[in-house]
């Protein structure tokens, strides 16, 4: 078998050229500094994106100490744990699953040192939802874009949402826009992510990923655009999708 034919191998929903890509990163998941600043600077919008529409959902106070004590999250495809963590301090009961073993490996021995329980499994959500397992949430963050099949994974994560649950996704718009911001600005002239960490043609449209969530019985409930402020160097939410967006979707109870 040739490279480019390796690469385009999967595990079920899994692309293994997609996994190799992101175990060879796995030391520098929490190097705020190095390949993933980008994340850890987007990370604080999602995070409270997340904290604020579960909040809303179960009828939470955002400002307690614990506002998430109790509700179980599934983080799918984890990475070094970087969403999950703080999720978890949150007072959620969080599982984060990566195919990526290098990943994984890297997330445990962070929660351990931090003293923050996760329970990080190399596994895949189709394998979690087969044994039975359902959440109050189950998130799909910047990992749609990474998948072999998008229409069959965001399923299978539907899947995995409770009765009156929610899931939550972001991605990258397929747009001229994001052409060249995500991949020729941020991979290719900022050097903010190592080049070929995206392929354009597997972006998502709002329109698509909200069409593959409906098959899997869940409502779309909100879509927020996320831009870059070059002045603040952070993230915030905005109208604007044409590039990063996220997503939160809902089962009926």
């Amino acid at each position: 078998m040739d490279r480019a034919a390796t690469d385009r191998a999967t595990d079920g929903f899994v692309d293994r050229g997609e996994v190799a890509r992101f175990d060879a990163l796995a030391a520098t998941w929490w190097d705020e500094t190095g390949p993933m600043r980008v994340l850890h600077r987007f990370n604080p919008v999602r995070l409270a994106y997340i904290r604020d529409a579960l909040c809303r959902r179960f009828g939470r106070d955002p400002r307690a100490p614990f506002p998430l004590d109790g509700l179980s999250i599934c983080d799918v495809g984890c990475g070094g744990g970087v969403l999950s963590e703080p999720l978890a301090r949150l007072g959620a009961r969080v599982i984060g699953l990566d195919p990526a073993e290098q990943n994984i490996a890297v997330a445990r021995a962070h929660a351990e040192a931090a003293g923050v329980p996760v329970d990080y499994r190399g596994a895949t959500i189709e394998a979690v939802v087969a044994g039975g397992e359902r959440f109050d949430a189950v998130l799909i963050m910047e990992v749609v874009e990474h998948v072999s099949d998008m229409q069959a994974f965001v399923r299978t994560a539907c899947a995995g949402v409770k009765p009156g649950g929610l899931l939550f996704g972001a991605t990258l718009n397929r747009t001229l826009r994001s052409f060249a911001l995500a991949i020729v600005g941020a991979e290719y002239v900022l050097g903010w992510l190592p080049r070929g960490t995206h392929d354009w043609q597997k972006f998502v449209t709002p329109d698509e990923l909200a069409r593959a969530i409906r098959a899997g019985g869940l409502a779309v409930t909100d879509t927020v655009g996320v831009v870059y402020n070059p002045l603040t160097d952070g993230w915030r939410t905005s109208r604007d999708t044409a590039v990063n967006y996220m997503v939160a979707a809902e089962r009926s109870a």
